[in-house]
């Protein structure tokens, strides 16, 4: 059995990450997507709410479960015994930050490769904080997010028109 991680802040979950998860779970015989709980970032949901919305979003694929973490994501990947990094790219300047990470993983866990993934077209522009910045002026991303995340960003993100 290949067990493969995804892991992410998700802060929210896109269609865009959903694509890349379902996609993945099709390929691997276990899918742990893995929401990061400390990231650097300013964070708009809770981890626990971030682990919610995301399970909400892939409650329809059976291979797959949320979990958050803390620490390496090469560490997570040990203790559950993935194989597998999962990595979204969308555009090119995503891909010198990915090879570096992948590189560093790969030194620090050579047993875990990485996996990378290209977004589908249709999700390449979509990024978590320019979602969060077209809510709060008053935008619509309808078909950005599923639609339980795209009620809980109205609900958290104040219009500032």
């Amino acid at each position: 059995m290949v067990v493969a991680v995804y892991p992410g802040s998700f802060d929210p979950v896109t269609n865009g990450h959903v694509d890349i998860a379902a996609r993945a779970a099709a390929i691997f015989d276990k899918l742990y997507v893995a929401v990061y709980a400390t990231p650097s970032k300013n964070l708009l949901f809770s981890t626990e709410e971030r682990v919610e919305l995301f399970r909400k979003a892939m409650e329809h694929i059976p291979n797959v479960q949320i979990i958050d973490y803390t620490g390496l994501t090469v560490s997570l990947a040990r203790r559950i015994g993935a194989k597998v990094l999962i990595r979204g790219l969308r555009q090119a300047t995503d891909f010198q930050a990915e090879f570096d990470l992948a590189l560093m993983n790969s030194k620090l866990a050579p047993e875990v490769e990485t996996f990378c993934l290209m977004t589908a077209n249709a999700h390449q522009f979509i990024s978590s904080s320019l979602l969060k910045e077209a809510v709060t002026l008053g935008g619509d991303i309808n078909g950005m997010v599923p639609a339980h995340v795209l009620k809980a960003l109205k609900q958290r993100l104040p219009v500032r028109v």
